[in-house]
């Protein structure tokens, strides 16, 4: 299958090199020519816009920043959509944008699913992040090749657009896990116990998560460099606010979060890490929230390993 990847930042650019080291035949394109440069290097063939990409490919990949990227690309693309053609839209993004856009690719004969990841840029950069796939099974066993050369656990979610939904989920709760995370190290320092010796404490108790396995670390390190920046959080953590506004759920805990990155996003900087978060406390403190021997960067140090089908329990097999 011929396949195109179009969006080679933090985690596309990954994902597309675990396509590309694996064997797959790849077409790039990207509005930074380096990075297209960088897998023209390594044997990939470059496209020049995003209507070659699906006019030369059979699949098309797209991992974008934001949702109005996805749809400037889409419109470039649509054009050369026609039967036999698939749309992959891996950024993260809202459900109802992706079955509007989905909509239209249906329309002119193509396929569509929606294949969001999960697990932090170093296990995308191994092969071994989580994925979710949302669209029909015909359309999820033809792709499921390329999700598992992407990932190690890919979840067939069900229809178009609950990939989104799922996903937008897991980056609120993650978000929720970091905030918290940051007062509890805080805490901790003014109380007066050493930082290391409550890394371990929070690791091997109740109170982990991968979160704290990974993040904890950067911030601790001083780096606070996760490869995510403030402004992706607070559009994850809008687009769950949305959901949930949507199905009339009142929330009480997602609108203080969107305000905390709000004002994150004011002090720091649009572009700041999201683990910069912790500063807001470091600076009402006066504390410094970091201790030795924590990494600069997230390394995953698992081997690579085939990808596989999660079947959720209770599902036919």
């Amino acid at each position: 299958m011929r396949t195109g990847f179009i969006g080679l930042g933090n985690v596309g650019g990954k994902l597309a090199g675990s396509l590309l080291r694996n064997g797959v035949d790849l077409t790039v394109h990207d509005l930074n020519p380096e990075l297209v440069a960088g897998f023209a290097a390594r044997r990939a063939q470059a496209a020049d816009s995003p209507a070659q990409v699906m006019q030369d490919c059979d699949a098309v990949i797209t991992c974008l920043p934001s949702p109005a990227a996805s749809d400037a690309v889409l419109q470039q693309m649509l054009p050369h959509v026609r039967p036999g053609k698939t749309w992959m839209e891996m950024s993260t993004t809202d459900e109802a944008e992706v079955k509007r856009l989905g909509a239209q690719v249906s329309a002119a004969g193509g396929t569509v699913a929606d294949c969001p990841v999960s697990g932090g840029c170093h296990r995308a950069d191994t092969g071994n992040i989580s994925i979710f796939a949302g669209c029909d099974r015909t359309t999820f066993e033809r792709i499921l090749p390329l999700l598992k050369t992407m990932g190690r656990r890919v979840l067939h979610t069900g229809d178009l657009g609950s990939a989104s939904v799922l996903k937008v989920m897991t980056n609120y709760l993650a978000t929720a896990n970091l905030l918290t995370l940051c007062e509890a190290l805080v805490t901790m320092k003014a109380a007066g116990m050493d930082l290391a010796t409550t890394y371990h404490a929070i690791a091997i108790s109740s109170g982990t998560s991968f979160v704290h396995e990974t993040e904890s670390q950067v911030i601790l390190n001083g780096s606070r460099d996760i490869n995510f920046t403030m402004d992706l959080v607070k559009k994850d953590i809008g687009l769950f606010q949305a959901i949930a506004d949507r199905a009339g759920v009142p929330l009480e805990i997602s609108p203080l979060m969107i305000s905390i990155f709000e004002d994150g996003i004011r002090r720091y900087g649009m572009r700041a890490q999201s683990d910069d978060i912790i500063r807001r406390l470091e600076e009402a403190t006066g504390l410094d929230i970091t201790a030795p021997g924590f990494p600069a960067e997230m390394v995953d140090d698992e081997p690579e390993e085939p990808g596989y089908e999660v079947r959720p329990r209770g599902h036919a097999t």
